[in-house]
């Protein structure tokens, strides 16, 4: 069965499988211990850290391992800021960090600092400009992933290091998308990354704090890792994530298996849209990771897709708000201002095979219509309407034209309600579609971008919202 899903972890690499069973004998003492088992213990740990530092570019006293790569930004950021309370309390931050940033950020807001995100384009990258804009005499530390995880848009971590050095403010960079495809350039000033998505076993991250980087680490004190990671290190994990991403690195095939995956994906970003209407594609199509594509098909299901894809064979991940159970958008899809209904993540492992991808872009067609004909979407995915449209409801006195109450109905249907109709309303006109899913503040005006449809705006409206949209043609 093909494994699309590297991005949220990759599959066990052979060299971490070996390391960890050979250290699993070996490297089962305490390395703080003096004694014969502690001093082997201790020589596999030192020499891990020695291999991930190389693998990083950085000194070895300057990397800790953590127990995972959330730890390791939410201690970078918390020890970042607590060193520089005196130089400023604002965090900055793009609209597109893994969560785990954004949780630092609220906490430190809570605890009486400041924040400021970022806004970023519609292929999810932010401006170097923006960020030095927000380099003022309050900003206490930057925070930019080097990838993004869910569309692959790789950021200008060398410029905005380099800015950042400038106005000396430490940049902290999660390269956890990233590093195993290359060190992060640039002269940032910490660094945080995971060991499962380079293939090395979950519970492994990494913490690098470069030498003159101002840092406090917060919590009781603990003598472990530089008083950075408390707690008895995991070391046989330790010794197989680090052998794993020194082998990444020594293999001469690394940069030619990227090539080849850069080429897969390339042919899914190209053939997908001709195979499947109304589609639409994510993130850089140029300055993004190899292995990864994103894209979100419209009058589509998100959870059932997955699972109808699974039911073929394939496991893939998404952003969609359908597949969630909050029932709220991806952050990352919401900053960009794309669609995020039917949203599929791909992320190839190492190795796949392009027979597998084409097999994939064979079943993707088929399995799209099934999903949308249970929802009664017109088969070519337009405007024309298939069935009756939802009756109005109480009309909002600013409001004109036809008013579709989507209430109580959950992604796509508010989308599928408004492409049933806008064909009855004369070129000019609007449709109103009431809905109480925060999906649909996202979906309709991706939809009226798709379907060169205007999009006028939204206003409270009861216990929803009212989304008004023009028709153009």
């Amino acid at each position: 069965m093909p494994y699309f899903d590297a991005a949220s972890t990759a599959p066990l690499h052979p060299v971490a499988r070996e390391a960890l069973l050979a250290s699993l004998d070996e490297g089962w003492a305490d390395p703080a211990r003096l004694y014969r088992e502690g001093r082997r213990a201790r020589l596999l740990l030192d020499a891990a850290r020695e291999a991930a530092a190389e693998s990083v570019g950085c000194r070895p006293d300057e990397l800790v391992f953590t127990p995972s790569g959330t730890q390791a930004v939410h201690t970078g950021v918390s020890g970042a800021l607590a060193a520089r309370r005196r130089a400023g309390r604002r965090l900055v931050y793009s609209a597109v960090e893994h969560s785990s940033v954004l949780h630092a950020a609220e906490v430190h807001e809570a605890a009486g600092g400041s924040r400021r995100e970022l806004p970023v384009d519609r292929t999810g990258r932010v401006a170097a400009g923006e960020v030095a804009a927000s380099l003022g005499t309050d900003a206490a530390l930057v925070c930019l992933q080097s990838a993004n995880h869910e569309v692959g848009t790789e950021q200008p971590v060398d410029e905005v290091a380099e800015l950042c050095r400038e106005a000396e403010v430490p940049l902290l960079v999660d390269a956890a998308q990233s590093l195993p495809w290359g060190p992060v350039p640039g002269p940032w000033s910490l660094l945080a990354a995971s060991a499962h998505k380079w293939g090395g076993p979950p519970g492994v991250g990494l913490l690098v704090v470069r030498k003159g980087t101002r840092f406090a680490p917060q919590g009781p004190a603990d003598e472990r890792e530089s008083g950075r990671s408390p707690g008895f290190e995991n070391l046989p994990a330790i010794v197989a994530a680090a052998a794993s991403l020194r082998a990444l690195r020594a293999d001469p095939g690394t940069d030619g298996e990227a090539a080849r995956l850069r080429r897969l994906v390339d042919r899914i970003r190209a053939r997908v849209p001709e195979l499947v209407p109304d589609v639409e594609v994510v993130g850089d199509p140029v300055r993004r990771l190899p292995h990864l594509v994103t894209f979100s098909c419209l009058y589509v299901d998100g959870e059932t897709l997955l699972h109808e894809l699974d039911r073929a064979g394939f496991s893939v991940s998404s952003g969609s708000s359908c597949t969630s159970s909050t029932l709220t958008p991806s952050h990352v899809l919401r900053a960009m201002g794309v669609l995020s209904e039917g949203n599929v993540r791909i992320s190839l492992p190492y190795g796949t095979a392009e027979a597998e991808v084409e097999r994939f872009l064979e079943v993707l067609p088929q399995v799209v219509r099934s999903v949308r004909e249970r929802l009664g979407v017109p088969a070519a995915g337009g405007g024309a309407p298939q069935t009756a449209p939802s009756a109005p409801a109480a009309e909002p006195a600013e409001a004109a034209g036809l008013v579709v109450d989507a209430l109580g109905k959950r992604c796509p249907i508010p989308v599928i309600e408004l492409a049933k109709v806008i064909g009855e309303v004369p070129v000019g006109e609007t449709v109103t579609v009431l809905s109480d899913d925060e999906a649909a503040r996202q979906d309709i005006p991706a939809w009226c971008a798709m379907r060169d449809q205007e999009y006028v705006g939204e206003r409270a409206a009861g216990r929803g919202a009212a989304y008004v949209v023009r028709r153009r043609a």
